[in-house]
């Protein structure tokens, strides 16, 4: 909801009725129920309704735009451009993002960013990163700039790396039926659409099907560790940072939430839990983890790596002394440094 206008009877609310890649202004009559839409430019617009509900600040940002800000009345019209987008990369060479939409197994409409790389030439073969969260209350594909990515993507395509991104079930934004079909088994369906996207990428004839990375950070650390190590043989290489690799030890109120407790969900414990399958690992893996993380406590990633110890299974492990459950500051681009270095030399 963006405010009302009670003279006229009329609530304001942003929709993503055009598409789940977009968000639009409308109104509603509270009486008659009749909807009017406000901002018509393809994209995703933040907005602001005056008192009286007859100016709207439109903030629009989108794959084409970076962000433009203006001055809108009832009717849908410019009244005046407050701020005109100017391109921040136009010194640079383009990179280019598509946003694309495949199906999973129940026909659901799967969205996914595509990022090629510098001077991408379909004739060549190129190694392909998959940044993948996954988890409830996220959504990382958008018709906004970058495509909802962010320049360290765009510093790796410049690298030579395809970067893919998959919204799977079970993220937000799609209604309550997409997010809660993960209920008690988290894990399953995202990995099963998550490699959907994998099945599209070896589809592609510039994409080296032997050269495949994946990447992801909390749930989306989780997720990593899941597809690699449930998918023996796909992944060359995977990096994450705090993952959840057993949901007993995370926080009563997301991990019951999403799983029950582990007395009334066993099987889904059980299944969902990384330690399971650490005498799987195949391929170059690098975990790394805040020593000072309260909220996948460390626990996690130190549990994992004993497994790896037990089973004989190598993999490279990085502590951030300082930091919880995020890296940041200048810590953050030693992260990405570290990052780069290790696709560089493995993927």
């Amino acid at each position: 909801m963006q405010g009302s206008d009670l003279k006229e009877a009329r609530i304001f609310y942003t929709s993503t009725q055009e598409s789940p890649l977009e968000r639009h202004l409308y109104s509603v009559e509270i009486k008659t129920g009749k909807t009017q839409k406000y901002t018509s430019t393809k994209g995703t617009h933040t907005t602001l309704v005056s008192p009286d509900g007859k100016f709207f600040l439109d903030r629009l940002s989108s794959l084409e735009v970076g962000s433009r800000t203006t001055l809108l009345n009832e009717k849908a019209e410019i009244v005046r451009i407050l701020n005109e987008d100017v391109n921040p990369l136009k010194d640079f060479k383009p990179v280019e993002t598509k946003l694309l939409t495949l199906k999973a197994d129940d026909g659901s409409d799967l969205y996914a960013r595509l990022i090629l790389p510098v001077n991408f030439d379909p004739a060549k073969k190129y190694p392909v990163l998959l940044y993948v969260y996954g988890g409830p209350h996220s959504q990382l594909v958008a018709d906004t700039w970058l495509g909802g990515a962010n320049l360290y993507f765009n510093y790796l395509a410049t690298k030579g790396y395809v970067i893919w991104t998959l919204d799977n079930r079970g993220s937000s934004n799609r209604g309550a039926d997409f997010e809660q079909i993960i209920h008690r088994r988290l894990g399953d369906i995202e990995s099963a659409d998550q490699m959907a996207g994998v099945n599209y990428l070896k589809s592609l004839p510039y994409i080296d099907a032997s050269r495949i990375g994946i990447d992801g950070w909390s749930y989306g650390g989780f997720m990593t560790l899941t597809m690699i190590l449930r998918n023996p043989g796909v992944f060359k290489v995977a990096t994450c940072g705090g993952p959840v690799t057993d949901w007993k030890y995370y926080e009563i109120m997301y991990g019951e939430r999403y799983m029950d407790t582990p007395d009334q969900n066993p099987e889904g414990y059980k299944k969902a839990c990384i330690l399971n399958y650490a005498d799987q690992l195949d391929g170059k893996v690098l975990v790394m983890h805040g020593a000072r993380d309260n909220t996948v406590v460390w626990q996690n990633s130190l549990q994992f790596i004993q497994e790896c110890i037990k089973n004989g299974k190598q993999v490279d492990y990085f502590v951030y002394p300082q930091h919880e459950h995020n890296v940041g500051g200048t810590d953050r681009l030693y992260m990405y440094r570290k990052l780069a270095e290790y696709y560089d030399q493995n993927l």
